[in-house]
């Protein structure tokens, strides 16, 4: 293989991770999330599944020319290389290859599925039919890009002999990557790890020239020990998402396998390119986006990963900080540190550790946090690294706004009625002034909301949590919201865009503000994708990969 003892990072946010129920982005979030991943350092961006739709196919071009293009970039071989998704079909490969060709490294990654279970119920192929089409179809991608890379679905449950004769054929027709994906989170270790090593051995064709990758799903719990077993046999390419998200369970963690490679370094002798400090800061972005919450006890970047509460443990990191923690929070960008920023401080001071927190802000940008900073300093007395990550969130990681919150008052408790008095102004610049009852103040303030809105949504998740500690410390709310079909003149693809989930995210020292804030955000993601058409079309896509 070439590099040997380096591991490429593709990361799939954007496409396999989008598929996640909710975690639908629209163009502008994704390409947001595409500059980080490049500041980042990953090797490979999958920006999407061209095919899925013309907004996708758009976002996807975007990626290609902004982000896989830069001008700024002095070293060439740090830029990423854009890959685009497609079936094993000229169609598909065509619209990959449209929305990739902008890009200083372009890739086509086509599939077909090879296990017996597939081809039989979903394919309705042969496996000699199959063979074919996946050599005549990768050879077609090799015609429009160098650089081809082809997975064989559900390879866990495959037959190795088979996918060595497919595997072989790829080879023939030209693809540089075999990607070997465990779809389902079928396999365990042990088998994956063979099943790689036999690939690598018995494939025909193999040469150093080939990268051969791996691609695991979490639904037993595995993908993280699958991917990680799979390197140890000679894959050179790990296909991974931000904080795991992802079809089902998930798939593999990024931050999971590249701090496990850093970590425990004398054991597998790999690296990889990624800015580990930055991994936190990516991993709330992501989260945020997407509405999807990472759970605190997750891995690398959920909150608890470097709390310790019992008095064993305290013991002992206040002895000597390896009792307890086997890599440095630092490593991975969280900062223990509270930061004493006030309402004396000046914007000088705040863009200095705004940087040190992995935020480059233009003027117009640092004005906005700015003024955020300075009310919220208002209300607290020390505002801590954690206060300014949300303050950031709040402002710059949503939609552009469709109706923004212009006042909220509530009055709640155990001798009367909740009431919320709910003040929005809307896309006409009218503002509009609801008052609502409701089992509590949140039931009412969303109450008010939905009868200014007038949008049909059911609200699925609503979590709160305080973002710092004390009696002012700043509450961050995130939601879920489906739309629900309130029209009976609605056609068949407004159904299908009201059915989809969307995230919201807010914070405010008020949690009542920041439930507000959250559901609004999530209402104009909704409103944005019926307006603007920026939603995919039905994920109808049997064959999709993982």
């Amino acid at each position: 293989m070439t590099k040997i003892n380096y591991v490429k990072i593709f990361d799939t946010t954007l496409r396999d991770g989008e598929q996640s129920p909710g975690a639908t982005m629209t163009s502008a979030e994704k390409l947001e999330v595409a500059h980080n991943l490049a500041r980042l350092g990953v090797d490979i961006i999958e920006a999407g599944f061209p095919a899925a739709s013309p907004d996708d196919l758009e976002a996807v071009r975007r990626i290609a020319l902004e982000v896989g293009n830069p001008a700024s970039l002095e070293n060439e071989a740090k830029v990423p290389v854009i890959a685009g998704l497609a079936r094993a079909n000229k169609s598909d490969i065509d619209k990959a290859w449209e929305a990739v060709q902008g890009a200083k490294k372009p890739r086509i990654h086509t599939f077909l599925a090879t296990s017996p279970i597939h081809m039989k119920h979903k394919l309705k192929m042969d496996p000699e039919e199959v063979i074919q089409c996946v050599s005549e179809m990768v050879a077609y991608a090799k015609t429009l890009c160098n650089d081809v890379e082809f997975s064989p679905e559900d390879a866990g449950r495959s037959e190795p002999e088979f996918l060595y004769v497919v595997l072989g054929e790829a080879i023939k027709s030209g693809a540089t990557t075999l990607n070997i994906p465990d779809t389902v989170g079928y396999t365990t270790p042990d088998e994956f790890y063979a099943l790689i090593k036999g690939i690598i051995e018995k494939t025909p064709g193999m040469h150093a020239g080939i990268t051969v990758s791996v691609h695991c799903h979490d639904d037993l719990g595995m993908a993280t020990a699958n991917t990680l077993a799979g390197i140890r046999a000679g894959a050179r390419q790990a296909e991974v998402t931000i904080n795991g998200i992802g079809e089902r369970a998930g798939n593999t963690s990024l931050e999971e396998v590249v701090m496990a490679l850093k970590t425990r370094h004398p054991v597998f002798g790999l690296d990889t390119g990624i800015e580990t400090q930055q991994l936190s800061r990516l991993s709330k972005l992501v989260s945020n986006y997407t509405g999807i919450v990472v759970q605190p006890n997750k891995a690398i970047v959920g909150s608890n990963a470097f709390a310790h509460e019992a008095g064993i443990h305290q013991d002992g990191m206040l002895k000597h900080q390896t009792t307890y923690e086997i890599m440095r929070p630092e490593d991975v960008g969280v900062n223990q540190t509270n930061l004493v920023l006030g309402k004396h401080s000046g914007r000088h001071a705040l863009r200095n550790r705004l940087a040190e927190m992995g935020h480059s802000l233009d003027d117009v940008e640092l004005d906005k946090a700015f003024a955020r900073f300075k009310e919220l300093a208002d209300r607290k007395k020390v505002i801590t690294d954690l206060d300014l990550e949300a303050v950031i969130a709040d402002e710059f990681y949503k939609p552009r706004d469709v109706y923004l919150l212009n006042g909220l008052q509530v009055s709640c408790g155990t001798m009367g009625m909740p009431t919320a008095t709910v003040r929005l102004r809307g896309p006409d610049g009218v503002v509009h002034t609801q008052a609502s009852i409701g089992t509590g103040p949140v039931d009412a303030t969303y109450k008010a909301i939905n009868a200014i809105v007038s949008i049909p949504c059911t609200l699925l998740e609503f979590n709160i949590h305080a973002i710092t500690e004390g009696i002012d410390a700043l509450g961050e709310v995130t939601v879920r919201i489906q739309g629900t079909n309130g029209h009976t003149t609605m056609d068949a693809q407004s159904e299908v865009e009201y059915a989809r989930v969307y995230g919201g995210h807010g914070a405010d020292t008020d949690i009542i503000v920041a439930s507000a804030k959250a559901y609004i955000n999530a209402l104009n993601k909704l409103i944005i994708a019926q307006t603007e058409g920026t939603e995919k079309v039905p994920n109808d896509f049997g064959v999709m990969l993982g």
